[in-house]
């Protein structure tokens, strides 16, 4: 859990919040995305990163003000023609939404941690 106390004064120890999704978009790298998909399992191919910078891309001009199943339509009318939403979910298993935004490095959107959202496990 999060301590707030510790966090303000040392601001530089949380650079990821529980979950591991960075607080920060600087720190990122192509790098720490690959040891986190190793971790899950993924082997990362060019389908996956056109997703995962369309993310980082969209998080830069609107910011994080969209709730999950805003980013999840978003992402569905992007990726259409190669198959919608079952094409996103065959890349990111762990959820299109969840699983892309942390391995792009980004916070979660709102309520993607809902129980019912983001996920077929």
């Amino acid at each position: 859990m999060l301590d707030i106390n510790k966090a303000t004064r040392n601001p530089r120890r949380f650079e990821a919040d529980p979950e591991g999704n960075l607080s920060d978009l600087s720190p990122w790298s192509p790098q720490h995305a690959n040891r986190l998909a190793d971790l899950e399992g993924l082997e990362l191919t060019e389908e996956h990163w056109d997703v995962i910078f369309y993310l980082r891309e969209r998080y830069r001009s609107k910011g994080n003000e969209d709730a999950g199943r805003e980013v999840l339509r978003d992402l569905e009318g992007r990726y259409r023609e190669y198959g919608g939403r079952p094409y996103l979910y065959e890349l990111f298993p762990h959820g299109p939404v969840s699983q892309a935004s942390q391995l792009a490095g980004l916070p979660l959107p709102l309520h993607t941690q809902d129980s019912s959202f983001g996920s077929t496990m």
